[in-house]
């Protein structure tokens, strides 16, 4: 028999329990709810297994599965990097050198990227460095230093044909650093310091070849110009003596013989003033002063 005052506290203890076996039913609802309607981004894709068998990729959007039934996986589709390590290689010419690079690659099929293949990352960076060292292995290090961007494609091509099976484009690969022993560092400076010296001394000697050339130029031009000028100059002078010739010329034309005696007598006037003792005449003496014997006959017979 219940006593009296315990009936109303049975009741409140069947109540609890009922509130909370009412919870539990709609926690478990709103979790398989929660499980059954899956929200995926533009660059999303779930990927559904319905009893272990493949159903395909489902997004991006509201998608709905099937709770306990379907088993699902997201992918992401954004390309992204993986990061390889130093690895040490051996050159064609048996040079070790350290290099590390970037895988950059996407998914472009999501069901692929899942089936075919369980750690992409790990299978990526174990096939990148046994195809750098192939790549390697067949590269003396001059080409090697000097043709990186070739190298950068060969990987490529490489890397994608075999990951292409698994859904994975390799959009690119880039060598961040090559690193040879430093011996080799050594005599790589002091081959650049020679190369620079030697372009120096090419790059001087040209100047100085050109400098000459200029110089030798600029002397021919001014010569030739000298040249001209003296010529010029010449046929001035000559010009101007044939001019004061031919004036002189014309000038002698129009004087008389009576002029010419009184330049004769002005002549012998100023020999006359002179102190010196003795005057030297030239034979053609007598024959200046014919004129002046000339005009002193006519004056007589006037």
């Amino acid at each position: 028999m219940i006593p009296p005052g315990a009936l109303p506290l049975a009741i409140k203890t069947a109540d609890i329990i009922d509130y909370v076996i009412y919870g539990v039913v709609v926690i478990a609802a709103i979790a398989i709810i929660a499980s059954t309607i899956k929200i995926l981004r533009e660059y999303e894709r779930l990927v559904v297994f319905r009893l272990g068998r493949l159903v395909g990729a489902r997004g991006p959007g509201v998608v709905f599965v099937l709770p306990f039934i379907n088993r699902t996986s997201r992918v992401d589709l954004r390309e992204r990097f993986l990061e390889v390590p130093h690895q040490t290689c051996i050159t064609k010419d048996n040079a070790p050198v350290d290099i590390d690079f970037l895988i950059y690659n996407k998914v472009t099929e999501a069901t692929q990227s899942i089936v075919q293949v369980q750690n992409f990352e790990g299978a990526s960076i174990g096939i990148a460095t046994t195809t750098l060292r192939a790549v390697v292995g067949d590269i003396p290090l001059d080409e090697l230093l000097a043709k990186r961007e070739e190298i950068n494609q060969i990987l490529r091509t490489k890397l994608d044909e075999v990951t292409e099976r698994w859904g994975i484009k390799v959009t690119n690969v880039e060598i961040r650093e090559i690193t040879p022993p430093a011996d080799v560092q050594q005599a790589m400076v002091r081959q650049m310091s020679a190369e620079r010296t030697r372009r120096a001394t090419v790059t001087e000697a040209d100047g100085k070849r050109e400098a000459s050339i200029l110089v030798a130029e600029g002397d021919k031009k001014s010569n030739i110009l000298r040249a001209e000028g003296d010529k010029q100059s010449q046929i001035l002078r000559a010009e101007g003596y044939a001019g004061a010739l031919s004036q002189i010329f014309g000038a002698a034309k129009g004087i008389d013989s009576k002029t010419m005696v009184l330049q004769y007598l002005d002549t012998l006037k100023a020999l006359g003033a002179s102190p010196s003792t003795k005057y030297v005449f030239p034979l053609e003496f007598t024959n200046l002063i014919a004129p002046l014997r000339d005009y002193a006959k006519d004056s007589d017979k006037k």
